[in-house]
């Protein structure tokens, strides 16, 4: 007979360290949690809260399936290198020459398991304890990771007017405190990118802060780019990097990138940090102890797709043209409600998988914060959205993000008319 150990305490904060302790879960995977509840129940609901792909709605492309399948049965399971198998770290060399217009040496590019692995990288790389991180919200994950280093944190609240994207005039006070810069562009949550303008003018602050520095012999400010959806834009919004923008940025620029994005990978997990090759090689050691490798066969088979020119750009294309026909039917449907005198608004799409929306509704029929806003969408709207507060921004504004990557065309269209409904019962029951 088996031992029952079913009763075991389910939580018991003596047992972990201060660290565990005060990390503070997803709320995302809650709301997430509530939403699968209810399927369960037989509901149907326009799901809008993940930043994932459903393999229905967006599989990955046909060519990196049949390049696993075949390196799993050329026996390729093996531990990869530390660093990422060769030709892949060759295939995302030209990658980034060939489309972003920047050539890094192989010592500058690292391969790990998914883009997260490369953010705990250059956290890991670049901190120590007590060191400070400048960060706008809202932002996906640094108040964890900053947490997890046991490091300060300044936090920069952005606006909606600036796409809630970050501004020199706000980080440019604060850049001599801090070791650590995290921008991200296309942004998750807010499907916003970040101007060049915008963008030049902090990384011109960047160099100078730098060489002042330098002259006191003290360390640099690493500025983080996570660019993980750049190859999802929309409209006008061009993506912009630090490094074509401000060439002398590149030594203290670390990119964050990775197939889940641009080819609805999420599961696959391969991502890859590139940068000053000083860096990159701590990050490969620094990986390479907590085993965030790549999958080998993955590995392999991403570095034959990324050097398919003809075949990366016909998926790129497609994938684009799928993610913006969803969002600009959300967008527009928000547009409608607003002309008629709702209380909501959009920002046009400009990059990533969601949009920011404002249900203007806070102090209106009781509704006293954006959960209680979230609540009543999911319950009279089947229209589940996550509020801005789980990306780290703490008023009750009534901003969402809304991601298009889990749901059809025909469950957008079949959501917008409950979505309407469900605000004017509100409104008219206040």
């Amino acid at each position: 007979m088996a031992l029952d150990l079913t009763q075991l305490p389910k939580r018991d904060d003596a047992n972990v360290g201060t660290m565990a302790r005060g990390l503070v879960g997803s709320e995302i995977l809650r709301i997430a949690a509530e939403i699968r509840e209810l399927t369960a129940q037989g509901r149907k609901v326009c799901n809008l809260t993940v930043g994932d792909f459903s393999p229905r709605e967006f599989p990955i492309p046909a060519s990196l399936g049949q390049g696993i399948a075949n390196a799993l049965q050329a026996g390729e399971t093996n531990y990869p290198p530390s660093d990422g198998v060769l030709d892949l770290r060759q295939s995302v060399q030209r990658f980034y020459e060939r489309i972003l217009g920047v050539k890094y040496p192989l010592e500058g590019i690292v391969i790990a398991g998914g883009a997260r692995p490369i953010i705990y990288g250059t956290y890991r790389a670049v901190l120590d304890a007590g060191d400070t991180v400048i960060y706008p919200v809202p932002s996906w994950n640094n108040n964890h990771y900053t947490h997890m280093m046991g490091a300060k944190e300044i936090v920069v609240a952005t606006h909606p007017d600036q796409g809630f994207m970050p501004t020199v005039e706000q980080l440019a006070p604060h850049l001599p405190q801090a070791r650590l810069l995290c921008l991200c562009s296309p942004l998750n949550p807010t499907g916003t990118m970040i101007s060049a303008e915008a963008l030049q003018a902090i990384c011109e602050r960047v160099v100078a802060e730098n060489r002042a520095r330098q002259s006191r012999g003290q360390k640099p400010l690493i500025l983080m780019y996570d660019h993980i959806y750049w190859t999802l834009s929309f409209g006008q919004a061009k993506h912009v990097t630090p490094v074509t923008l401000v060439p002398e940025v590149a030594q203290y620029t670390v990119f964050v990138d990775g197939i889940s994005k641009a080819f609805a990978s999420t599961g696959l997990r391969v991502g890859w940090g590139v940068g000053p090759p000083s860096i990159i090689s701590r990050m490969r050691d620094v990986l390479g102890h907590v085993g965030a490798w790549a999958p080998k066969p993955e590995q392999v088979a991403t570095a034959r797709v990324l050097d398919d020119v003809a075949g990366t750009d016909e998926f790129l294309k497609t994938m684009r043209l799928r993610v913006d026909e969803r969002l600009e039917a959300l967008y527009q449907g928000i547009a409608r409600m607003r002309e008629a005198g709702l209380p909501v608004r959009a920002i046009a799409p400009q990059g990533a998988i969601y949009l920011s929306v404002q249900f203007d509704l806070v102090g209106k029929a009781g509704l006293q914060s954006n959960d209680a806003i979230r609540k009543m969408l999911l319950e009279k709207a089947s229209f589940g959205v996550v509020p801005f507060q789980a990306f780290g921004l703490k008023d009750d504004t009534g901003w969402f993000r809304l991601s298009v990557g889990a749901v059809s065309m025909a469950e957008i269209q079949d959501a917008l008319p409950r979505l309407e409904a469900a605000i004017r019962a509100t409104l008219s029951a206040a």
